[in-house]
């Protein structure tokens, strides 16, 4: 089962709805909407392209980075969003600390209601 601030393995799509390539998603929430719906968001080792104050960047000296599962520092980017099936994860490789996923939902809710 799939719990808020795991670290997922799945083709996150491209923006232009093609099939992406297989890459970690922190799954930021469970939908309760009854088809075991998640929200996700997109982890690129790409760390040049975070958006300050919303992406959150994850780095070795960290103290949840192990945990995590991830190999090298890694921006979670949260601006690039996902609601996908559970049935469609190909399991999990670590977890994000819940001080780090609850910072992060606040950096998103933010960002929703300033822009």
């Amino acid at each position: 089962m799939a719990i808020a601030g795991q670290i997922v393995l799945f083709k996150f799509p491209q923006t232009d709805l093609s099939v992406g390539k297989l890459r970690p998603a922190l799954l930021i929430k469970l939908l309760s909407n009854g088809y075991d719906d998640c929200l996700v968001c997109m982890i690129s080792t790409k760390t040049g392209q975070e958006i300050p104050g919303l992406d959150d960047i994850i780095s070795p000296n960290h103290s949840d980075f192990v945990q995590t599962g991830l190999k090298s520092e890694s921006v979670v980017r949260v601006s690039r969003l996902a609601v996908v099936s559970e049935k469609i994860l190909l399991g999990n490789i670590g977890e994000i600390s819940s001080q780090r996923l609850e910072q992060i939902k606040r950096n998103l809710a933010t960002w929703i209601i300033a822009n």
